[in-house]
């Protein structure tokens, strides 16, 4: 039987941001609390990355804490 808690992605997240564009957060494996944001819907997007506090996971938040974590990361961009 399916669980709907579990995660068999590793803990990604798909949710919409404010514009409707669908995005996936995943943790970066390896890091204590680094969170990357990838554009699924619009690849013209710039991906982001966040690192979270001590007390706060992925899993446990809501669509509007991704939300508000995305208005807040930094546009990554390739390193010249």
């Amino acid at each position: 039987m399916h669980d709907p808690t579990r995660r068999p992605s590793g803990g990604e997240r798909v949710f919409a941001d404010d514009e409707g564009r669908l995005w996936s957060a995943a943790p970066v494996s390896g890091s204590d609390g680094a969170v990357v944001f990838t554009c699924i819907s619009d690849s013209r997007q710039s991906v982001r990355a966040i690192a979270l506090e001590a007390n706060q996971h992925l899993a446990d938040v809501a669509d509007e804490t991704l939300r508000e974590w995305l208005r807040e990361a930094p546009r990554m961009g390739r390193l010249t």
